[in-house]
């Protein structure tokens, strides 16, 4: 009875050395290395193309018909609300209900470049084309 004493003792011991030694070097660790958080995130497509295909299609749906399920996200196919260029750039920059602002994940040209698309495809003819400086004007 003795030897299972002194042997679960022992072993009791060396697990707490064990478990001490890892929290030490956990917070080692945590103390010289900071996640590394980012303050926003910059998408990197340049087309509005490339920008609806990997940013607003996911909820507008490929062919710009919106979405109803668990939210509503508006068509943007034949969409008279985009006549006016103002609206749609607003809408990107600050968002609005379920659509998120993303005025810090893309910079002007990308901003322009996704509304020029929307605006002239999905059976939308708009012609007349948002200018970057424009874009910065609504910022």
């Amino acid at each position: 009875m003795k030897r299972i004493s002194i042997l679960t003792i022992i072993s009791l011991g060396l697990l707490s050395l064990s478990m001490l030694a890892s929290a030490r070097q956990a917070n080692t660790i945590a103390e010289h290395e900071p996640p590394e958080l980012s303050v926003s995130f910059q998408f990197e497509e340049k087309t509005g193309q490339a920008l609806f295909e990997g940013i607003c299609q996911g909820c507008h749906m490929p062919a710009g018909e919106g979405a109803k399920g668990a939210a509503a996200y508006p068509p943007l196919a034949n969409n008279p609300k985009l006549a006016g260029a103002a609206y749609p750039v607003y809408l990107v920059l600050k968002g609005q209900g379920g659509m998120p602002a993303f005025s810090r994940n893309l910079n002007d040209e990308q901003v322009a470049e996704v509304v020029n698309y929307v605006r002239s495809h999905f059976g939308n003819q708009y012609a007349d084309k948002v200018q970057a400086t424009d874009v910065a004007k609504l910022r």
